[in-house]
């Protein structure tokens, strides 16, 4: 097991499970719950976030050794608010719908727990190929939550997914799962399904 922590395989896959940012760190909860109300919204945000993730953990990664300590958390914003920037401004240029759907929650990766923690923890401590794998393991962690959380309210929510028509007219659409409280409802029951899978992994 030690080996295997130690892997660069490792570095990817404890980001979609072990180490999961919203299922097992709780992190990047407010646009997880803002956004989800369908799955391409949890797709182009957890997309966004990826790139911004990526890109930023890469320059930091690059330059942990240049950045003074008393002023490295200043810097890490500086850094994770230009790579924001493009990602704002690419969405407003090419897809002005979907920018106004996320609405502020893109300017706001700026100061997402996920990204602002990974820079901390393991970007400013690892060389750019580790911190580029442990970035991008986050980044389908992230996704995949956001997708299947998103998947289903809208589902439940709008007889859709990805805005194709699943339910037939016969389905009575259940409002509340496209409303903040089937945000909340839907990720604990996810985040309780993650937690019960564990405790058997350990019985085991």
């Amino acid at each position: 097991m030690a080996r295997k922590k130690n892997s660069l395989t490792y570095e990817v896959l404890k980001g979609i499970w072990d180490e999961n940012p919203v299922m097992v760190s709780l992190l990047g909860l407010c646009p997880t719950l803002a956004v989800t109300n369908s799955a391409l919204n949890g797709l182009t945000m957890s997309m966004a976030t990826g790139f911004v993730l990526l890109c930023s953990s890469l320059m930091i990664s690059l330059l942990r050794n240049l950045i003074p300590p008393q002023v490295r958390i200043a810097s890490y914003i500086v850094i994770i608010a230009t790579f924001v920037t493009v990602v704002d401004r690419y969405l407003a240029a090419f897809d002005p719908a979907q920018s106004k759907a996320l609405g502020p929650y893109i300017p706001l990766i700026v100061v997402n727990c996920v990204i602002l923690g990974r820079q901390e923890a393991f970007s400013a401590k690892n060389n750019p190929g580790r911190s580029l794998l442990d970035s991008f393991g986050m980044t389908l962690g992230f996704t995949a939550v956001l997708v299947i959380l998103g998947g289903i309210r809208e589902l439940l929510g709008a007889g859709s997914i990805f805005n194709i028509q699943i339910m037939g007219d016969w389905f009575n659409p259940w409002m509340v799962m496209i409303l903040p409280p089937g945000a909340f409802f839907t990720l604990g029951i996810l985040i309780a399904l993650v937690n019960l899978i564990n405790e058997r992994r350990a019985q085991r």
